[in-house]
């Protein structure tokens, strides 16, 4: 049986990372021979800047092994001083700290392989991770108050959250405007949340799957242009007078949009919606400036792909303790690659559920529907982004269906659909779309 909670705000977690309150709940580690041995959440001091990782440790006795970052660990712990190393093909840090009370402190050692005689140094404190205790899923109802115009790692959660829960809410739209047509906030892609998921540490990866997604109003807003991206010389003359709003009814019984007020050859015109949310992203590492939400990423944000519709999943990095998730920059329908600028933009009524997939970071976003894996790359120009879409897709399908170099080609050449997602931001997607039916044929 599911539980429902309604909440406006989370009574826990309220600030995530201020000094790791998931923390808390660790205990002071017995002396024994594996008192290291579990899942640990590494806080870095870098300067004055507050970054995160996990670190899976394996202790026998005094031998320390295990993975930090992606990286292979080993060490040693001897009279409650730990010493650890941890490399790959850039460099590598090494750890040294005391154990105490169940806090592991000390210092990092950050070597650059192009500059290894000067290498960065800064603290670093651990506490190990409580395994989540299990429990039935809860239904969250959660009505908005705050938006956020910015992804960043600082800002306070609106709700925490487990893996397993269901949240339903409700975005605004592009402009600031809720449901009922109520400017709430400036515009410019304000967002629902973050969402706070217990248990979701750097390295993981964030599973969003999208069970709902309506309208809840009869109009949507977008404009009469073209976007650069789309106009040679001719096109840019002849459009010279486009940006004007444009302003759509949208027939939530018939399942259309029409143009409130058509020119002479469009007052029949009308297409069907197709409800999507042009933002889904989790907060990036506070190493790096917020992204503000008309931007994306590697942490997903303003995507803008039309297949992030009812019934898709996504796959998001986790770079943050809690992953702080992001939704909102509703869409009626959209056509490949936005290219007015603006999608039809609406408020939406939303509901998913969350998941963790823990040790697996996913490189950048990815997108699951019924019949496709889809994998994205966004980057300053098309080139780019069917450079990152192409590369995103086959670390996926080395990590999961183990192909080598060249199997990877044999699968890709014939098989692989590209789209584009997005031409109307800073960033230009790229969408490398796989048939699940011809990967049932790998083994």
């Amino acid at each position: 049986m599911r539980h429902q909670v309604r909440s406006k705000a989370s009574l826990g977690y309220l600030f995530a990372l201020a000094a790791g309150p998931l923390l808390a709940q660790a205990a002071t580690l017995p002396g024994s021979a594996q008192a290291l041995t579990g899942r640990w959440l590494v806080t870095f001091d870098i300067h004055g800047t507050r970054t995160f990782a996990s670190m899976d440790i394996e202790q026998h006795n005094e031998k320390i092994s295990g993975t930090y970052d992606g990286q292979k660990l080993e060490g040693s712990l001897k009279d409650g001083s730990l010493h650890l190393r941890a490399q790959d093909e850039s460099g590598g840090e090494t750890f040294d700290a005391t154990l105490k009370g169940g806090v592991l402190a000390g210092s990092v050692v950050d070597y650059d392989n192009a500059d290894i005689d000067h290498p960065d140094r800064y603290t670093f404190t651990a506490t190990r991770v409580p395994e989540p205790h299990p429990r039935e899923p809860v239904h969250h109802e959660f009505a908005p108050s705050v938006f956020y115009r910015e992804f960043s790692a600082l800002n306070k959660p609106a709700l925490t959250v487990a893996p397993g829960d269901t949240i339903h809410t409700t975005t605004i739209d592009a402009g600031g405007a809720d449901e009922t047509g109520q400017r709430r906030v400036l515009g410019g892609n304000p967002q629902t949340g973050p969402f706070y998921i217990e248990s979701a540490l750097p390295g993981d990866t964030l599973v969003v799957h999208l069970t709902r997604l309506r309208l809840n109003r009869d109009y949507a807003l977008s404009d009469d242009a073209i976007v650069s991206r789309g106009l040679d010389s001719g096109l840019a003359v002849k459009m010279k007078d486009g940006g004007k709003s444009v302003r759509w009814h949208l027939d939530l019984t018939k399942g259309t949009a029409s143009l409130e007020k058509p020119g002479e050859h469009t007052a029949q015109y009308a297409i069907p919606v197709q409800p999507m949310l042009g933002c889904v992203a989790t907060a990036p590492a506070p190493t790096r400036a917020a992204p503000n939400t008309g931007d994306s990423g590697t942490y997903g944000g303003n995507m803008d792909f039309n297949e992030i519709t009812e019934g898709t999943t996504l796959y998001l990095p986790v770079s943050v303790p809690g992953a702080l998730l992001y939704i909102g920059d509703g869409h009626a329908v959209q056509g490949d690659g936005e290219l007015n600028g603006n999608a039809l933009e609406t408020s939406m009524d939303v509901e998913f559920t969350i998941d963790v997939v823990r040790g697996r970071r996913t490189p950048s976003p990815r997108v699951e529907s019924a019949t496709h894996i889809m994998a994205m790359g966004l980057g300053g120009s098309l080139d780019d982004a069917f450079r990152s879409a192409t590369s995103n897709m086959a670390q996926w399908l080395t990590d999961d269906y183990k192909l080598t170099p060249s199997e990877l080609a044999e699968v890709l050449g014939p098989a692989a659909q590209y789209e584009v997602s997005e031409v109307a931001d800073r960033n230009t997607g790229v969408v490398l779309k796989l048939r699940k039916d011809v990967l049932k044929t790998l083994h």
